[in-house]
């Protein structure tokens, strides 16, 4: 009988926990901090390693670069013949999107060439970053297709 007066108990327990959780989630006060990233990316150059766009690996339009992400977010591409300038920045982005437990996007833009605006030009989530590696992601809002860069420091 005692057995018995346990699961309303233990289902109201369980209920609580569960409702804590869910109201705790992004709709927090706190916002993430873009200075870590920040800081690794200015210092040294960078290469992608990496750019899938919705299934298709295209690291090889970008191959022979090196990135630098400078100051007053100039972003500067060069392979030795070829130098191209975009600009770059680590935003807060506090909403819902497709990355809801990082509210990080790294930006990357470029009017050309054509594979650097049309590749590269978005606001990334970011996946994952160490001192020598960050992985980015985007999910298209136009066909729902999704990207991958990697970006590795030389």
């Amino acid at each position: 009988m005692k057995k018995l007066a346990l699961i309303p108990m233990l289902s109201l327990i369980f209920m609580l926990n569960v409702a804590s959780m869910c109201s705790s989630d992004d709709n927090s006060s706190s916002s993430a901090d873009p200075t870590p990233v920040i800081n690794t990316v200015t210092s040294g150059t960078w290469r992608i390693t990496f750019y899938e766009d919705s299934g298709v690996n295209e690291t090889y339009h970008f191959t022979g670069y090196n990135f630098t992400f400078g100051s007053a977010n100039v972003l500067t591409a060069t392979n030795g013949t070829n130098t191209y300038t975009g600009s770059w920045s680590v935003t807060n982005d506090d909403s819902n999107d497709d990355s809801p437990s990082n509210d990080l996007d790294f930006n990357i833009l470029f009017s050309s060439p054509a594979n650097f605006a049309d590749e590269l030009s978005d606001d990334w989530d970011i996946l994952s970053r160490t001192d020598t590696k960050i992985e980015l992601v985007d999910v298209s809002g136009g066909n729902g297709g999704t990207d991958y860069l990697t970006l590795e420091k030389n």
